[in-house]
């Protein structure tokens, strides 16, 4: 097996996609365009889907990037030898294109020729059947095929396991185009770790029922953080050359010893450097809130280790070098990011300071009596000024109050317990996976947002752009640049002139383009550098004089008079210089 830096696995990856046929496209935005499913893209399949459901890429059939990526389910797991928050996920595409032997020889052959694997430590695992679908026979057939070209004799239950559906397949939730998948797996001191996985779109769920697709896609994901640590013999990600500088700066700075803080730390400054610059910032809802607990717990963990003075700046700024080769948005905006993370642990600092003086008013109303935390007290003092339950025990202690340590953590652990189950109720309607909503009335409201935008830029001004937009069902949702919100009279000028355009009722068109020649007709393409090389343009109105043209990937209606009426019902500050507009088709 060769060592090979982060970089180079990254470079021989896409390179070897090449000479396989695909095209090689950007890295999407963290935060999804256009759908409310989930709060961050967290697989490479996910901006892509409108696409895996039919739409034409401008790239073709084939496609191939390096994904970067945020699961906020490993947020708690993060300090251990291999979580992070935020990864890139090497991904190769086939729409309809070739199946199941192209895309294993085309794993395989990366694995072994590219990275030099040793093929008698490589493995593979298929979907073993249900009353659902059948067994992956097929599958079985081609690894048998693939590893006897290679000289093994592949036996199943060896070298080929079958699994079950939790293991080996792939279906969004609420269904969709869905298949069983083949994982790859190599073999680190005796244990397997799964290197790759290739996910065969051949099925269609529809009302709880399966069906042939009537087409076939393949996604292969392989992330690229474990890679670099298996080419680098090593036994954590934080150990490898993506990490290591990070980890050592924040090793420089702490005064006491703690791994899994120093990783946190590491891990979390590092996401957040992401997350900024995709274009959030620190709040209190939803994806504004995951980036402020990012950045408050690496500060805890900060507490813990000891470190003095304000220090996310200054691990921000490794964090920033070290990915800005990957990250095109990182170095252009390296001022704003590390002024939002000192900003941001300067409230934190204020903020722990309301939590003491909580803590004082428990202590008070205690009167000496022991604490027993039935209530959850030091859970409500966390929740609310982020204040851990150590330093609250450490000041309990300092105070001479009584406590059964394990009860008292016993009950926060209940309180916390509950409080994660109230949140998941709360969040159930949202995080429904990872398929687009491509319904009709989600389509309507995708092109109003074109329409908004184009008025927005005729009436405000030309610094106006898309920051984020949100699309349901139900409304949409776009934030843009402005010091000042809308006063009524431009809300009413900008709603008059879209229900005049739905009125005209004017063709919605597309056409491929080269970038460049794409970008000097656009006026306000606000993510330049998520886009390939050939782009889609679409246009609302006649070529010769346009109402609205944007890049974009779609969908769309054909025509505007199919919108409705056109009405804002509300405007807001998202944060310092950048306003919201809800609106809804009637």
């Amino acid at each position: 097996m060769k060592t090979l830096g982060y970089l180079e696995i990254r470079a021989l990856f896409l390179k070897h996609l090449e000479k396989h046929g695909h095209t090689i496209i950007p890295s999407a935005s963290l935060v999804p365009e256009n759908n409310p499913s989930v709060l961050f893209v967290n697989a490479g399949m996910f901006p892509l889907i409108p696409y895996l459901l039919g739409e034409p890429h401008p790239g073709g059939v084939r496609l191939a990037n390096s994904q970067r990526s945020l699961r906020t389910i490993d947020i708690d797991e993060v300090g251990d030898a291999t979580h992070l928050t935020t990864f890139e996920m090497l991904g190769n595409w086939s729409i309809n294109d070739y199946f199941k032997e192209e895309a294993l020889r085309i794993t395989l052959s990366f694995f072994v020729d590219e990275l030099g694997f040793d093929i008698n430590k490589l493995s593979s695992s298929i979907f073993k059947g249900n009353d659902d679908a059948p067994k992956d026979e097929e599958s079985i057939e081609i690894w048998k095929k693939l590893f006897k070209e290679r000289g093994i004799d592949a036996k199943v239950g060896e070298r080929i396991r079958e699994l079950g559906k939790e293991d080996n397949w792939w279906e969004p939730d609420g269904g969709g185009p869905c298949g069983p998948d083949s994982e790859t797996f190599y073999e680190v001191d005796g244990q397997l770790v799964e290197i790759g996985n290739d996910v065969f779109m051949q099925y269609l769920k529809k009302d709880g029922k399966y069906s042939p697709l009537g087409k076939h896609n393949v996604d292969f994901g392989g992330g690229l953080d474990r890679l670099a640590m298996v080419c680098q013999g090593l036994s954590s990600v934080y150990e490898t050359d993506i990490y290591l500088p990070i980890l050592k700066k924040v090793q420089e700075l702490s005064k006491q010893e703690g791994i899994k803080s120093q990783r946190i730390i590491v891990d979390h400054i590092k996401a957040a450097t992401w997350i900024i610059a995709d274009g959030v910032v620190p709040g209190r809802t939803q994806r504004e809130y995951i980036l402020r607990r990012l950045i408050r717990r690496a500060i805890r963990h900060g507490k813990k280790l000891g470190i003095e003075g304000l220090f996310t700046r200054i691990i921000g700024e490794i964090a920033i070098e070290q990915f800005k080769p990957v990250h095109e948005g990182l170095e252009p905006r390296k001022k704003e990011i590390l002024n939002i993370l000192e900003e941001e642990e300067k409230k934190f600092n204020q903020t722990l300071e309301h939590g003491l003086k909580e803590l004082e008013k428990l202590i008070t109303k205690l009167n000496g009596r022991s604490f027993t935390n039935e209530s959850g007290e030091t859970f409500k003092i966390y929740e609310t000024y982020g204040f851990p339950i150590e330093m609250t025990l450490e000041e309990l202690e300092n105070k001479g109050i009584e406590f059964d340590r394990e009860k008292v953590e016993r009950n926060h652990e209940k309180a916390y317990g509950e409080h994660q189950e109230k949140s998941r109720t709360a969040s159930k309607g949202l995080f429904k996976g990872g398929m687009a909503d491509t319904s009709e009335m989600s389509t309507k409201y995708h092109t109003a947002t074109h329409l908004l935008l184009a008025a927005l830029y005729s009436i405000v001004g030309p610094h106006i752009y898309q920051k984020g937009s949100n699309i349901t069902t139900e409304r949409l949702r776009l934030d843009f640049p402005n010091e000042e919100k809308l006063t009524d009279e431009q809300i009413q000028k900008v709603e008059d002139m879209i229900n005049e355009q739905i009125q005209k009722g004017l063709p919605v068109t597309w056409k491929e383009m080269p970038k460049a020649e794409a970008l000097k007709i656009v006026k306000y393409a606000a993510f330049e550098d998520k886009y390939g090389d050939i782009v889609k343009v679409y246009t609302i109105g006649s070529p010769e004089s346009p109402f609205s043209q944007e890049v974009c990937g779609g969908p769309h209606v054909e025509n505007t008079k199919t919108l409705g009426h056109f009405k804002i019902v509300k405007q807001e500050n998202v944060a310092a210089g950048v306003k919201r507009i809800k609106a809804i088709l009637e």
